[in-house]
């Protein structure tokens, strides 16, 4: 079993194997981004130096550094890395506000996003090879020089960074946080650069044959609990586990809906320049930049969301429907991805949207997303079905439910959010779940369909919440095979009634669908 990336062997040169969120171009020289002597640390040319940092030239009492600065782009993954550890913030959110703040676009804010987004993937297994490197518990560094040594480490093991610029570029960070500990992070990044990933995984990850869990979680950046629900989601298949594993350390595609009656996936395509979806008839592929940029989104022709999202909300939208179909309920509509497709959808066939969210933040964000569009949005409890006059039982022909869940299936989106979440996450999110999923069959009207989705492969959160939620709700439930509602040739939806879509099958986030016919 190998590591999630194949660097080559440790040398001044630069370094073999995935270059993680800048792309998989050619060899680059990062060292090119370090400031000009004489100028200010981390932004070029933009004014005076800062005091404290320069000393007299012998040669002319010209005023120089006295050693390297950091680069704004390290710099800046260093500030957003910190603030996740530091703050709990989400690196979705506060590094493309840093990006902007700094100025940087191009290859230095692709660099910055793939030290961010890589190093916050990789933390387990880098902070395993840290330990072992340090001879002490990596809790036990200071964490400002702790971020600043994962993120040295991240550009020895898995960019092309030369050893020696990465070694070098981060102790100058170290000097900047923790200027005690400048020779601690020299010597343990000198003890990193001695293996390659291969090297470190052979070392210090459990036998794979007595321990495979363990020897994937190590060798992949993910905990073993989480390792542990994808075999079984998966089967016990280990190798097909071990390439979602990898798929999930690798940078997503950034994913359109181009919106029914709106805009057209082809023609939006050539606008972007991108590519048509492989699956979904709406959905566009970008290889990267800023999507909010896009005069198709401002305009409201499209909005950015993950195919697998929008192959399980369409899935609702063409399941054949006996009687009236002019009522559809969005439960759990927040941040309003499906609500859009779906309002869309409602606009073209004469129905209307009833979107709920019980945050209210969320409830806006739904507003936004669905401005023009026949939705009606309440802010409300959606278990509130029968009580609130607006939401009364019986009523709706098409409910979706996409239940609050762990997000396990869109980690790769969401770096951090693997060392986030623990199992005793689940007890409270399995009820939930079950509550809502029941309050949408009390919702729907004898005939009517439900639609219940997650964003995570968990058992727990999918065929187990279903079974239990259909049992309990007190009405007759007939599951309705769902693979026949999503694009004909799709591979690997296994074998019914329910579909799970994962990222090493269909390069969607893992999505769950059920949908229910209320008897």
């Amino acid at each position: 079993m190998t590591g999630p990336s194949e660097p080559g062997r440790f040398s001044d040169g630069p370094r073999g194997g995935r270059s993680g969120d800048a792309g998989r171009g050619g060899e680059r020289d990062r060292d090119r981004g370090r400031p000009e002597r004489g100028e200010r640390p981390g932004r070029r040319g933009d004014g005076p130096p800062r005091e404290g940092r320069f000393g007299a030239d012998r040669r002319g009492g010209v005023r120089r550094p006295v050693r390297p600065a950091v680069d704004l782009p390290r710099h800046v993954a260093y500030q957003a890395i910190a603030a996740v550890h530091r703050d709990d913030a989400y690196a979705n959110l506060v590094l493309p506000a840093m990006l902007r703040d700094e100025g940087l676009t191009g290859r230095d804010a692709a660099f910055a996003t793939e030290l961010t987004y890589g190093t916050l993937r990789h933390t387990g297994t880098l902070d395993a090879i840290i330990t072992d490197a340090a001879g002490r518990d990596v809790q036990r560094i200071d964490p400002p020089v702790r971020d600043a040594l994962r993120l040295g480490t991240y550009q020895l093991l898995h960019t092309r960074v030369p050893a020696h610029a990465a070694v070098s570029s981060t102790v100058d960070l170290v000097r900047m946080v923790g200027p005690g500990a400048t020779g601690f992070a020299n010597a343990v990044l000198r003890e990193v650069a001695g293996r390659d990933t291969d090297g470190w995984v052979a070392k210090l990850a459990p036998s794979e044959e007595t321990d495979p869990i363990g020897h994937l979680a190590l060798a992949y950046s993910h905990p073993q609990w989480i390792v542990r629900a994808f075999a079984e989601a998966l089967g016990g298949d280990l190798r097909e586990t071990a390439r979602l594993l990898i798929e999930d350390n690798e940078r997503p595609p950034v994913h359109l809906c181009a919106r029914p009656g709106l805009a057209d996936p082809v023609a939006l395509a050539d606008e972007v320049g991108g590519a048509p979806g492989a699956f979904s008839p709406y959905a566009v592929y970008l290889a990267g930049g800023a999507p909010g940029d896009l005069a198709a989104v401002a305009e409201g022709r499209a909005h950015v969301q993950d195919e697998g999202s929008q192959l399980v909300a369409n899935a609702l939208a063409v399941a054949p429907l006996d009687g009236p179909d002019g009522r559809w309920l969005d439960l759990c509509a927040g941040p309003g991805g499906k609500a859009g497709l779906l309002g869309a959808l409602a606009e073209e066939r004469g129905a209307r949207l009833t979107a709920v969210e019980v945050a209210e933040h969320r409830a806006r964000l739904v507003a936004q997303a669905t401005r023009g569009l026949p939705v009606t949005v309440l802010h409300t409890d959606g278990r509130t079905v029968g009580a609130d006059p607006k939401l009364p039982e019986g009523h709706f022909d098409r409910v979706l439910v996409d239940a609050p869940c762990t997000g396990l299936g869109s980690l790769r989106r969401r770096p951090e959010s693997r060392w986030r979440r623990q199992p005793s996450d689940l007890p409270p999110l399995t009820r939930l779940q079950r509550e809502l999923l029941t309050a949408a069959l009390r919702a729907v009207r004898p005939g009517g369909l439900v639609a219940y989705v997650t964003c995570s492969p968990h058992t727990v959160e999918t065929h187990v919440t279903v079974t239990e939620a259909s049992r309990r709700c007190g009405f007759p439930v007939d599951f309705v095979d769902a693979r026949p509602l999503l694009p004909a040739g799709m591979p690997g939806l296994g074998d019914g009634p329910t579909v799970q879509l994962w990222p090493q099958r269909h390069g969607t986030d893992a999505m769950f669908l059920a949908v229910l016919r209320r008897g």
